[in-house]
């Protein structure tokens, strides 16, 4: 599905304003790092629109810039069914999100849909919890579980863009 253009991921969450915007940073500054032999295009939105337009859960700016991610400019939006068009990738954060994104997929388009966690080391169906009512430590665990999985993210990605073929 990559063109030449490169990957383009979409990560998904429910308000856009936790888990996917952390994804999305996360993933860019990984892809980043590793130059340009990966190109990617990595965006976020959510299942739902209560926060559109919103900028990140400033606990989730805080979290992120401890650790060199800069999330401040994303602004919220809703998955459309046009993003599978746009999209090579649409990485739900859970079952939910994953759900709502196959319901949402025009024929023929709905394995782009994936959970994120399936490409976590050993491929898990865990989801990453939503921290939004919780504590500065939940941040900081869907920070752990999103770093963790975005380099296997990336390692899959460029395993494919190596398979001719494919």
């Amino acid at each position: 599905a990559a063109s030449e253009a490169g990957t383009r991921v979409l990560m998904v969450c429910m308000g856009n304003i936790c888990r996917s915007p952390l994804a999305e940073g996360v993933i860019r500054a990984r892809a980043a790092q590793r130059g340009s032999r990966l190109k990617l295009v990595v965006d976020s939105a959510g299942t739902h629109s209560y926060h559109e337009g919103s900028p990140p859960d400033t606990r989730a700016q805080t979290a992120a810039q401890r650790r060199g991610y800069d999330i401040s400019s994303l602004r919220a939006r809703r998955v459309v069914a046009e993003d599978f068009e746009r999209f090579d990738l649409l990485l739900a954060m859970d079952l939910d999100n994953l759900e709502f994104l196959r319901a949402l997929a025009p024929p023929g388009r709905a394995d782009r849909a994936r959970l994120f966690l399936s490409f976590a080391d050993g491929g898990t169906d865990e989801t990453v919890p939503d921290p939004y009512y919780g504590g500065p430590a939940g941040f900081e665990r869907v920070l752990d579980m999103v770093e963790s999985a975005a380099d296997s993210v990336l390692d899959a990605l460029a395993d494919e863009r190596r398979e001719p073929g494919r």
